[in-house]
């Protein structure tokens, strides 16, 4: 056989590669779109950087708002620690005495609208209890301080607090025992007081008891707080990862001309949101750590923390981390179904189809008929609110309010014709693309319609939670109270308030009570009325008594009051003998003179109805009145300078435990008051993130437009109008915004002020906020110039 004969030899065909499975391809194209994300040039980094730094703030504050719960828990805590350990449910009920027991009093008072809490403490034997973070029990005439406290007693400024303060300073409270790292709290010691001048024995600190549980309608106002203060910063997150959307448009363009399919391209902009947003969380995270680590030193609205409680919630910061990248790849594929990423460039649906008003509409109509649904909460009712469901609702109202927005932006600017030339340049450029200043201004509409509703809120709730106290400030502006009536201290105590600088009038009494002498049973009430002496001018103000001499004496009944004033006649009998004082020791017998008149009685400032027995100094001698009380109401000029300090130190001299209380018309509860207060920190750090992410957006649309920019001035555009042009860019969305979030928070504020069976008592409450909305576009529009300047230099021209 030849080789001709031989059967051919076939070349063989090389095996083609399988194609990668969908698993793999999805983490090629993942991957890829990190590679454009870190190493797409500066324009990429600066692009990934807006998104992770906006990401970032928004993490920190989901980080901050999850620590709450163990930072109340932790402040909980460290307040009950240094509770007394209650042995009855009384208040009143005092522990025996021991070698660890301690009698105190509490002497807080107010220094320049701060408060200064403070007792002064006796130990009864050798191993007093100690309050926590206490070390050694102070010495007669010393104290121990907080910090805070300590710091400002050094300020040469604060030298009427120490002379209030005349204790030397012998330590500091340890962090266990304060509330806050700049509360003012110090424990004086002392080697006079006793429970006769007011003193209260107590065996030791820890009250483990739980506290009094929010009422129903207080937690309805604090679900709508996280809710109101929560919702912006998510919407905030998802507006932070489409920054730089129109140049990733473009380069995904690219990458269909070279043959990547739509579904690739997808997933290459899933990849570079995911690396924006791990970047944020570790941002995020630096932020929260850095900024806790400053967390006590800063104080908002008297608020403040330690470090050491601002630690998140680990369920909620598992959430966080899972939910913020997810988030950002879900709003970033959402955004991609209205873009038609073509080879030859980049088609925008929405523009020629116009966006859809039905479904946006649904999303606060749902919200509103689960809050229907949910129905009234009674604040008498045992069954516990259903705080979900309440949530619920209110977000879906918020977030569609949110979803409103770009379609009213839309339909209105393109209605939009003529007009300066600043004007023309912001409609024309809002009308090519209104999306991004929709996105920017979502989070002050949610913010605004949010608080609109919770003011409405508040306003419902306002009777519920302010009682009036019947007090009359203009009278008298302070009450002083003093159970130690030894010796001169009865008369001498209402002088030395008359001599303090700034006092007008002082309303000086000594108090005690009168008692009908004889045997009574069980079954038999003793008679007793009051027993109030006092200087002719003091009496007048208690009474409606229209001649008096020192020496005088007078029945007093309580007008309109019939069965009271036969009361006071069975005890005060006139010229018979009454024995004045109650408790233990011996009572003082005092004949009331035959020749008492009988007088009407009065309200004083404290709004409290004077009746009973009434005695001039003259006619007995109030020092020796067992049981008495001295009560001191004090009207000020308030043009003196600190003069409610000058009336503070006065009480402090005559008494260290005397009770000083400022009269005020109206009494606040203090649940109520606090959520406030929480409101109005959480919406402060709300309000500065939107500042800051109105801003971040606009320095990113102005780098979008840099080429564009210097286009115009190099034809001759003034900087004065393309200045002009971004303040009505950012104006025209801003006040369609607010508009939405006006009718909005009406209408959310109305439904819950109906769930809580309250009306509505004032509509126009949105007037201070759009105010702030206001302020909010002129600080974002000054604060975007100086990047405005830079852009339209004439080497924005140049390319590569």
């Amino acid at each position: 056989m030849t080789l001709l004969d031989s059967p051919r030899a076939l070349p063989v065909a090389p095996e083609r590669p399988k194609p990668p499975s969908r698993a793999a391809a999805t983490l090629r194209d993942l991957g890829l779109g990190v590679r454009f994300a870190a190493a797409g040039g500066r324009e990429g980094w600066i692009r990934t950087l807006l998104t992770a730094v906006g990401v970032g703030l928004g993490v920190a504050l989901l980080l901050l708002a999850s620590s709450v719960p163990h930072l109340l828990d932790a402040r909980n805590a460290r307040d009950q620690a240094r509770s007394e350990t209650r042995i009855s449910d009384s208040p009143d009920a005092m522990a025996a005495k021991s070698d660890s027991s301690v009698v105190r009093i509490n002497v807080a008072s107010e220094y320049r609208d701060r408060t200064v809490a403070g007792y002064l403490m006796r130990a009864d034997g050798s191993a007093p209890a100690l309050p926590p973070g206490v070390d050694r029990f102070p010495a007669a005439d010393t104290m121990v301080v907080s910090p805070a406290l300590k710091e400002l007693l050094s300020d040469p400024g604060n030298a009427l607090l120490r002379e209030r303060l005349p204790y030397e300073i012998t330590g500091t409270i340890g962090d266990t025992g304060l509330r806050s790292p700049n509360e003012l709290l110090y424990y004086a010691g002392s080697d006079t007081l006793t429970p006769a001048k007011g003193g209260h024995r107590i065996g030791g600190y820890g009250d483990s008891r739980e506290g009094v549980p929010l009422p129903p309608l207080l937690i309805v106002l604090t679900v709508m707080v996280c809710v109101v203060l929560l919702v912006p910063v998510a919407i905030f997150i998802a507006t932070a990862v489409r920054f730089g959307g129109d140049r990733r448009d473009r380069r995904l363009a690219a990458l269909r001309l070279v043959g990547a399919d739509i579904r690739t391209t997808r997933r290459v902009a899933a990849g570079e949101a995911l690396f924006g947003a791990v970047l944020g969380l570790l941002i995020g995270l630096a932020f929260f750590l850095v900024g806790r680590e400053f967390v006590g030193s800063v104080e908002v609205w008297d608020v403040s923390a330690f470090p050491a409680d601002v630690v998140p919630d680990p369920l909620l910061a598992l959430l966080i981390t899972v939910a913020v990248p997810l988030t950002a790849v879900l709003v970033t594929l959402v955004a991609m179904r209205s873009v038609a990423i073509e080879p030859l460039g980049v088609v925008r649906r929405g523009k020629n189809r116009g966006r859809r008003l039905w479904w946006r509409l649904l999303v606060p109509v749902a919200g509103l008929a689960v809050l229907g649904i949910t129905g009234r909460v009674d604040e008498y009712a045992y069954e516990p609110v259903k705080p979900f469901p309440i949530a619920a609702g209110a977000v879906l109202v918020l977030v569609g309010l949110a979803l409103l927005l770009p379609w009213l932006v839309e339909a209105c600017v393109k209605r939009l014709r003529g007009g300066p030339v600043p004007w023309q340049l912001a409609v024309r450029r809002l009308q090519l693309s209104s999306e991004a200043a929709s996105r920017a201004v979502s989070g002050v509409t949610v913010a605004v319609a949010g608080a609109i509703a919770l003011q409405m809120l508040f306003a419902a709730m306002n009777a519920d939670f302010n009682r009036m106290t019947g007090q009359d400030p203009a009278r008298a502006q302070f009450a002083a109270y003093s159970e130690d009536v030894t010796g001169e201290a009865a008369t001498s105590a209402i002088e030395k308030f008359r001599a303090t600088k700034g006092v007008e009038v002082v309303i000086g009494s000594v108090q005690a009570y009168a008692s009908k002498p004889g045997v009574y049973t069980d079954d038999d009430i003793q008679p007793t009325t009051s027993m109030t002496v006092g200087t002719c001018d003091t009496l007048r103000e208690l009474a409606r008594i229209t001649s008096c001499e020192d020496g005088d004496t007078f029945v007093v009944h309580p007008p309109g009051d019939e069965d009271m004033s036969a009361w006071v006649d069975r005890t005060a009998r006139k010229g018979k003998v009454v024995e004045i004082g109650t408790g233990g020791g011996e009572p003082l017998r005092w004949t009331l003179p035959a020749g008492s008149p009988t007088v009407q009685g009065r309200k004083d400032p404290m709004g409290d109805v004077h009746y009973g027995i009434m005695a001039t100094t003259g006619a007995v001698d109030a020092s020796a009145l067992p049981g008495a009380q001295i009560t001191a109401q004090i009207r000020v000029d308030r043009s003196v300078p600190d003069v409610a300090e000058y009336v503070r130190n006065t009480a402090a001299r005559i008494d260290p435990g005397m009770r000083f209380v400022t009269l005020d018309s109206v009494e606040r509860d203090r649940q109520y008051d606090s959520i406030q207060t929480g409101l109005k920190v959480g919406a402060s750090v709300v309000l500065l993130l939107i500042a800051a992410s109105m801003l971040v957006s606009q320095v990113e649309q102005l780098r979008e437009r840099k080429r564009l920019l210097s286009v115009l001035v190099a034809f001759g555009t003034r900087r004065t109008t393309m200045g002009w042009s971004v303040l009505w860019q950012t104006a025209v969305p801003v006040f369609l915004g607010l508009v939405v979030a006006v009718a909005g928070g009406l209408g959310l504020g109305a439904v819950l002020a109906w769930m809580i069976a309250k009306s509505v008592s004032d509509w126009w409450l949105f007037l201070p906020l759009t105010g702030v909305g206001a302020g909010l576009i002129l600080l974002v529009t000054a604060a975007s110039m100086p990047s405005l300047w830079r852009l339209m230099r004439p080497d924005g021209l140049r390319t590569e």
